[in-house]
């Protein structure tokens, strides 16, 4: 296939058995690789979806507009990416969680970012801080749009197509899927395309502990972003999950460096989130099933992060000596090297 432009290339990502992450599992567990999008995330489903139709319309215009969007990292890259296939100008609002890589991609696609400095007063997060901020621009920035996905029904939409993409390689057979939560788009997505083909699909949604979106309270911080957020998004419909599943922070890098040693995939933090639900759910996922599960983005954007092992030190402490051991390398570079 010969893509007609770089955009062209969202979506159709990979399917991808992980044959020796659960050995004691008599089941099949698939990964849905969304890092192989053009701009490195699941979210490029969404900026497309919630930015082409206004583009090829006209409501949108290099000249007249500036699109203005929060978000941690990944969402804000897909947009910057169409915003500059498209010259449209791009003001995004992010905080100090969002790692200096990301920031470093947003501006070399010539975005101007803004970085809220100070949480939120009330809940002490800098989500509710990012949205205030972002309602100001619009408000004083003429031509000025706001996608607004926690709240705009074309960011589920895309992930119809995404669900839909896993139900035709697996013939319509997906007993779990395992979505990890934020603005709550790929879980709608995906329930709303099971519900009107008329799959079985039991949907685990998984959610980071400390997160308001089904609890209701942010009551702790939280140290990864891209799952989990303090603020309830609109698009989320209690009744979507069948089941919910916190997962704490050691728990998503503990999985991540799971998938690395045993399957040699470097994932991002939300995907390991869902790899820690599944394993949580192990022992109640019956026989032959096939088990999906949305891997949102990869490692290369946590490599200061959840692959740093001066940052696990510092924020786990004693977990840096198992999941970095330095005999099992050191060792083994040393005994191939030596005479």
């Amino acid at each position: 296939m010969i893509a007609r432009g770089i955009l062209d290339t969202i979506g159709d990502t990979p399917l991808v058995r992980l044959e020796r992450l659960f050995p004691e599992l008599d089941a099949q567990v698939f990964a849905k690789a969304e890092w192989f999008n053009p701009g490195g995330s699941v979210k490029d489903r969404a900026a497309l979806s919630m930015l082409l139709g206004k583009i090829e319309s006209g409501e949108l215009a290099p000249d007249r507009s500036v699109v203005v969007e929060s978000s941690s990292g990944n969402l804000a890259i897909g947009i910057a990416q169409i915003c500059r296939y498209y010259r449209l100008p791009f003001v995004c609002v992010v905080d100090p969680r969002t790692t200096e890589q990301n920031v470093a991609i947003l501006r070399a696609f010539r975005a101007h970012v803004e970085i809220v400095t100070e949480p939120d007063d009330r809940t002490g997060e800098y989500l509710p801080a990012r949205i205030r901020r972002v309602k100001e621009i619009v408000g004083n920035l003429p031509g000025a749009y706001w996608p607004n996905q926690y709240a705009n029904p074309l960011n589920a939409k895309a992930h119809e197509r995404t669900m839909h993409e896993i139900a035709t390689a697996l013939d319509g057979r997906v007993d779990y899927l395992f979505c990890a939560t934020s603005s709550c788009g790929t879980l709608h997505g995906c329930v709303t395309y099971v519900r009107e083909h008329g799959l079985s699909t039991t949907i685990v949604a998984v959610d980071a502990m400390g997160s308001a979106i089904f609890d209701g309270d942010s009551s702790s911080s939280r140290l990864i972003p891209g799952y989990g957020a303090s603020v309830r998004p609109a698009l989320l419909e209690p009744e979507d999950a069948d089941g919910v599943v916190h997962v704490s922070d050691l728990e998503c890098v503990v999985a991540c460096h799971r998938l690395m040693w045993q399957e040699a995939i470097l994932a991002g933090g939300s995907s390991g989130a869902t790899v820690a639900a599944l394993q949580r759910m192990s022992d109640r996922i019956p026989a032959g099933a096939n088990c999906v599960c949305v891997f949102p983005d990869g490692g290369d954007r946590y490599l200061d992060t959840i692959y740093s092992a001066s940052w696990v030190r510092r924020n786990f402490g004693d977990a840096e000596h198992e999941l970095f051991p330095p005999d099992e390398l050191e060792g083994g570079v040393r005994d191939h090297h030596s005479p």
